[in-house]
C-alpha cells in the first residue's frame, strides 16, 4: 500500500514514514495530479474496486444495481483484453472505468524509458474515454516513486489513492470488511478501497452501502466526487 514503499532516487521509504511520504508528495504535486480524497463540502463517498475484471465482476454489478450505487472500477489492462464484454457491461451500467496498470506490476518497477507510459496508454485504449480533463489511474498496491508519479502526471493522468482501506485483501470474512468501513465515522469526500474477485467483499457490499446511505452519504464515482 502507499507509504509502505515510496521510492525517490532509488531509496525506499519504510512503512513508518508513511505520513512523511504522503506529505512530501502533497508538497511537490498539486491536487489535480495526486488525489487521496474528495472535497468534504458535500456528503459524497466514492466506492472503488481494484484488480478486475474477474468472474465475479457481474455479481458485484448486480449488487450495486440493487442498492442503487455507482462506483469506480480500477481495472487491469491484460484482464480487460480477456473480458471486453465485462468491461462494456461495467460502462453500460453507469459505472466508471479507470486504469490499474496493464500487467499489474508496481509502477516503480516500470523504470525503463517509456515502459510505464506504454502501460498507461495501453490500458486506457481498452476503456471508454474519460469524461474528465485528466483520466485517472491507480497504481497497483498503491506503490509509487516520485519518478512514477511524475511520469503519470506528464502522460496526462491523475493518480488516485484512497482515504479508507476496507482491508478486504487481508481477510476472508465479510464482517471484517463491513466493520472496517462502517465501524467508524466516515468523513464526506472519502474514497474507499475494495477489491474485485472476492466473495467476502461481495457479501459485505449490501450492508456497507445500506449503512453509508443511512448515514446520509451519496455514493458516487471518483470522477463525480472530484468534478471535471
Amino acid at each position: 500500500m502507499f507509504g509502505q514503499h515510496l521510492t525517490g532516487a532509488g531509496a525506499v521509504v519504510a512503512g513508518g514514514s508513511r505520513r512523511l511520504a504522503k506529505a512530501l508528495v502533497q508538497a511537490i504535486l498539486p491536487p489535480s495530479l495526486v488525489v487521496w480524497r474528495g472535497p468534504a463540502s458535500l456528503r459524497r463517498v466514492a466506492l472503488t474496486f481494484d484488480d478486475g475484471p474477474t468472474q465475479l465482476t457481474r455479481a458485484y454489478l448486480d449488487v450495486l444495481d440493487r442498492v442503487g450505487a455507482r462506483a469506480t472500477f480500477f481495472v487491469i489492462g491484460k484482464l480487460c483484453e480477456r473480458h471486453p464484454d465485462v468491461v462494456a457491461d461495467v460502462a453500460e451500467r453507469g459505472h466508471e472505468l479507470c486504469g490499474h496498470g496493464y500487467t499489474h506490476r508496481t509502477f516503480p518497477r516500470l523504470h525503463r524509458v517509456g515502459l510505464l507510459r506504454d502501460e498507461l496508454r495501453r490500458t486506457a485504449s481498452l476503456l471508454p474515454p474519460s469524461r474528465r480533463d485528466r483520466p485517472m489511474v491507480r497504481p497497483p498496491h498503491g506503490a509509487v516513486s516520485l519518478m512514477s508519479l511524475a511520469t503519470c502526471a506528464r502522460a496526462g493522468f491523475t493518480t488516485v489513492f484512497w482515504s479508507l482501506d476496507s482491508g478486504d485483501s487481508r481477510t476472508d470474512r465479510s464482517a471484517d470488511v463491513v466493520s472496517a468501513v462502517v465501524g467508524r465515522r466516515l468523513e464526506p469526500g472519502a474514497i474507499v478501497l475494495f477489491h474485485e474477485g472476492q466473495r467476502w467483499t461481495l457479501d459485505a457490499l449490501p450492508t456497507v452501502v445500506e449503512r453509508l446511505k443511512e448515514a446520509g452519504h451519496d455514493l458516487v464515482t471518483v470522477g463525480d466526487l472530484l468534478g471535471p
